[in-house]
């Protein structure tokens, strides 16, 4: 829910912030002189630029949610025991192992959408963001292909 909260206050500041560069862009070209007409070029692309990653980021977050609720639908998610440290993150060593049993079962079934998304829960529980994140990216292609 937070999550969902924290998007809704980044879309409504990037339409404030894109609204004010609109502006700010007009007023650059209505001064005529190569240097306003460049910076007013400048507001207008950099703000588009924002808005494609904010949407592509979104795009994710709904499709890795909907992946991961189908997951556990089916009763798919890793449950694995393993030990905590007191701040509630997995004990790397034992995160190690688990992130290879996960890889080599990912390995075993490249078409399988299933085994990678599992493979980016337990790489993120791991600490392992950016791995956990292409896994995660990996398995939306996949299941998109499957259809």
């Amino acid at each position: 829910m937070m999550s969902r909260v924290g998007v809704a206050v980044m879309t409504a500041a990037l339409a404030l912030y894109l609204a004010f560069a609109v502006q700010r862009a007009f007023i650059m070209f209505a001064t005529g002189e190569p240097v306003g007409i460049a910076f007013g070029v400048g507001l207008l692309v950099l703000p588009l630029i924002g808005a494609w990653v904010l949407v592509r980021e979104v795009m994710f977050g709904v499709q890795s949610a909907r992946l991961t609720r189908r997951l556990e639908d089916e009763d798919g998610v890793p449950d694995d025991d393993v030990a905590l440290t007191p701040s509630g993150r997995v004990v790397r060593e034992e995160a190690a192992g688990l992130v290879q049993r996960y890889a080599d079962a990912a390995a075993a079934a490249p078409e399988d959408w299933r085994s990678r998304l599992r493979l980016g829960i337990v790489q993120r529980a791991a600490g392992q963001l950016g791995e956990a994140r292409a896994s995660v990216r990996a398995a939306i292609r996949l299941e998109k292909t499957a259809h």
